[in-house]
């Protein structure tokens, strides 16, 4: 033995060392297992193009996954090779990304929203809130700090977005007088939290480290905790992790069926929908790129479609007296 870390354990410290999240380092490792269990356990440096393919050919004609699914697997080979096994890939341009197909986003009408959002209470119904009046994406809102919420000028600041950048969105005024409601609430929690002994919190990038003090400090904290406590598989404590996605997706998978509404809805579609309806009311694009941190206004133009859907705005002759 040489004392050299499994191949798994080397994948993580990678993945940790680039501050990529947990939930990354989890998806990419369950692929890395799959494509070497796939292949009778080789080791992949004795692997290349030709495996690689072999395996994203049985996910899409075996296991009849998305394109979305299959780039992402591929992602996680990529980052196997090139970030971990430190390997020149000559082979790298033959292998081939799934086309995803071009698919407008399902947009809620006002009304369909309000309807929903009337069959959400407490919290679910204020995270839900925030992802329609604000335009957050749903992780964005479960991993929110309160320092990040600033009451005064209207604003959540959002850190660490899709592609690790920060940007800054509206806080609605509606949502103002319920938010520091709730925060009194989970400010009261965090207290006794403190007078129990715990109260500290996960800090990204080493800032536990940098701010020893930090992890209990009141502004650090998250403003939809945890129920319970949980392990961090990470740093291997015990402590208040932030709200679980899954359960604002199963409340809102109901609330929409209890709304009437047949629409394929998710979380997620309130993004769109918040988008969609600040087109409608006039506001300009550039605007509406920042608020939603795209990259390029032309991920933003998709919504425009969604505005022309239904003939481009054309007068149906069968319309016509």
């Amino acid at each position: 033995m040489d004392g050299k870390p499994r191949l798994l354990d080397q994948v993580r410290e990678q993945i940790r060392l680039k501050h990529y999240s947990i939930r990354t380092e989890r998806v990419y490792c369950e692929w890395v297992r799959r494509f070497i269990r796939f292949h009778q356990y080789r080791h992949p440096a004795d692997m290349g193009a030709a495996e690689v393919e072999a395996f994203l050919t049985d996910l899409a004609v075996r296991g009849n996954v998305s394109a979305s699914t299959q780039n992402q697997a591929l992602s996680a080979l990529l980052f196997l090779y090139k970030q971990v096994l430190k390997l020149e890939l000559p082979w790298l341009g033959e292998v081939v990304r799934a086309k995803k197909p071009s698919r407008l986003p399902v947009v809620l009408s006002p009304d369909e929203v309000q309807r929903i959002l009337a069959q959400l209470q407490g919290e679910i119904w204020l995270m839900t809130s925030l992802l329609y009046g604000a335009g957050m994406r749903l992780m964005e809102v479960i991993r929110l700090r309160v320092k990040d919420v600033d009451f005064a000028r209207k604003e959540i600041l959002i850190r660490d977005g899709k592609g690790m950048k920060d940007r800054v969105t509206v806080l609605p005024q509606r949502l103002v007088a319920p938010l520091k409601q709730h925060f009194q609430v989970v400010r009261a929690a965090h207290n006794a939290e403190l007078g129990a002994g715990r109260g500290d919190v996960y800090l990204p990038d080493a800032l536990a480290r940098k701010y020893p003090k930090a992890p209990w400090e009141w502004a650090w904290q998250y403003v939809f905790p945890a129920s319970s406590l949980s392990l961090d598989p990470r740093s291997g404590r015990t402590r208040r992790h932030h709200f679980d996605e899954k359960r604002i997706q199963r409340h809102f998978k109901l609330a929409v069926r209890a709304a009437g509404i047949e629409k394929l809805a998710t979380p997620h579609t309130l993004r769109h929908s918040f988008a969609t309806h600040l087109l409608e009311s006039g506001q300009d694009i550039r605007t509406v790129q920042e608020l939603l941190g795209h990259a390029d206004v032309k991920t933003t133009m998709i919504y425009t479609h969604v505005l022309n859907r239904g003939g481009l705005g054309v007068l149906s002759p069968l319309d016509r007296p």
